[in-house]
């Protein structure tokens, strides 16, 4: 894989009546390895806010860290079958998220790296969502990346 990449972070949310709602974000990003853990790091662009948010993924079987840091300021951590908390802060606010996986999977090619977490997602101690996140790491140079 080369340090250059183009990600793609889908996410699908199912509330109680099982209507999914589909979240969609591109953008380019550096991608290395360390040992047995994989690393992403890019910059967001939120609607309605200047600054930037500076994100990161780290990745390993069976686990997925996502930090952001700026106008919004996270750290969640996806541990299959543990289920970890963490303050989301927002310029309006803050809240308490609770993050259950029940799947961290990743499938490792040469210029493509695909990983899905699946996870329960709890909001102020309340389950709010059955979730699924598809993060698509491609090498910029790799075939068959598209942006529909």
């Amino acid at each position: 894989m080369t340090k250059d990449v183009m990600i793609s972070i889908r996410g699908l949310q199912f509330d109680s009546e099982q209507d999914g709602e589909r979240i969609e974000s591109i953008q380019k990003g550096e991608y290395y390895k360390k040992e047995d853990t994989h690393y992403i790091l890019y910059e967001e662009v939120i609607e309605g806010m200047q600054e930037r948010v500076k994100s990161s993924i780290q990745f390993r079987e069976r686990e997925m860290n996502l930090q952001k840091k700026g106008p919004i300021n996270v750290d969640m951590s996806f541990v299959e079958n543990q289920k970890n908390l963490s303050d989301y802060r927002t310029p309006y606010g803050s809240i308490v998220i609770g993050l259950e996986a029940s799947r961290v999977n990743f499938t490792e090619e040469e210029k493509r790296i695909l990983l899905q977490v699946d996870y329960a997602l709890d909001v102020n101690y309340e389950h709010l969502a059955d979730c699924k996140i598809t993060v698509d790491i491609r090498a910029i140079d790799g075939e068959g990346f598209s942006l529909r």
